[in-house]
């Protein structure tokens, strides 16, 4: 049996995020899955540019009229202090709350991984919970762009973390987490996107080389994304490729469930793995 380091990593996209009718953060979720954190979980959550928009509108009555880029970065430092607040302010008292921005660069390189990886492992034993975001304010696309072409020139691939599912399976890798849990506005994939009774619950086989074709069948139903900039379903189940050959059991649910409940398989999810 596989020996695990981590018990949990979750990751919760923007969407999930935000109370579309009121135009905020939608504060019942947040605080709903926070309170169930706990040291052993690791945490890599989105929506820290959508929520520093909304935080720049209701202060200043408009949006920012930069180039995209700029806004991004700008947003993004606006919302993480946001984000980081309403973690820490529903996260059991008992329990540190640790910030941790990361860039491709701390996936591409050896001695980067490494630090990551002993900061990320000390702290269930220091009663820590780390809460992981891409760190778009200072990270230009271009720049990014170029760094990732010379590291694919000299190793033949590289991480590129542009989404935060791809940044919580590379953490599940690095950890090698028993749960990798990714929670969305939806129930899991779907066969069909539009048949709300195609939920694909299960997808396994009979060793890893049948799981992962069983994933790749499963991409086949995958078009499109539920907004501009997401890589949508295809994505995401290429990226958990890596962490299901490492024997972490993947799961993708709608933030709606308790974390509890999903983990229990109570409710509705789509359950990936041996």
């Amino acid at each position: 049996m596989a020996a695990f380091d981590i018990e949990l990593v979750g990751k919760i996209g923007s969407l999930a995020l935000i109370n579309r009718e009121y135009q905020d953060i939608d504060y019942n979720i947040i605080a709903r899955l926070s309170r169930e954190l706990k040291p052993g979980y690791i945490w890599v959550t989105s929506g820290a540019i959508e929520i520093g928009r909304l935080d720049y509108i209701k202060r200043n009555g408009r949006e920012l009229n930069g180039p995209d880029e700029e806004n991004k970065a700008d947003y993004s430092a606006q919302g993480q202090s946001i984000l980081m607040k309403t973690y820490r302010e529903y996260v059991n008292s008992n329990y540190s709350v640790r910030q941790i921005l990361v860039e491709h660069q701390h996936f591409n390189d050896a001695e980067k991984r490494a630090h990551l990886l002993g900061l990320l492992l000390r702290s269930p034993a220091q009663n820590a919970i780390p809460i992981i975001n891409y760190n778009d304010a200072v990270s230009p696309e271009e720049n990014r762009k170029l760094e990732i072409q010379k590291i694919k020139a000299k190793n033949g691939k590289a991480v590129e973390c542009t989404d935060n599912d791809e940044t919580a399976s590379q953490i599940a890798c690095l950890v090698k987490c028993r749960t990798l849990l990714i929670l969305s506005t939806t129930d899991g994939i779907y066969s069909d996107i539009n048949d709300n009774n195609s939920l694909i619950e299960r997808v396994s086989g009979k060793d890893i080389y049948e799981l992962l074709d069983n994933i790749n069948e499963l991409q086949t139903h995958c078009h499109g994304a539920s907004r501009k900039g997401a890589h949508g379903a295809w994505a995401k189940l290429e990226y958990i490729k890596e962490p299901v050959k490492n024997g972490t059991t993947v799961i993708i649910s709608n933030s709606r469930y308790s974390i509890a409940d999903i983990l229990a398989g109570k409710v509705k999810a789509t359950r990936i793995g041996l």
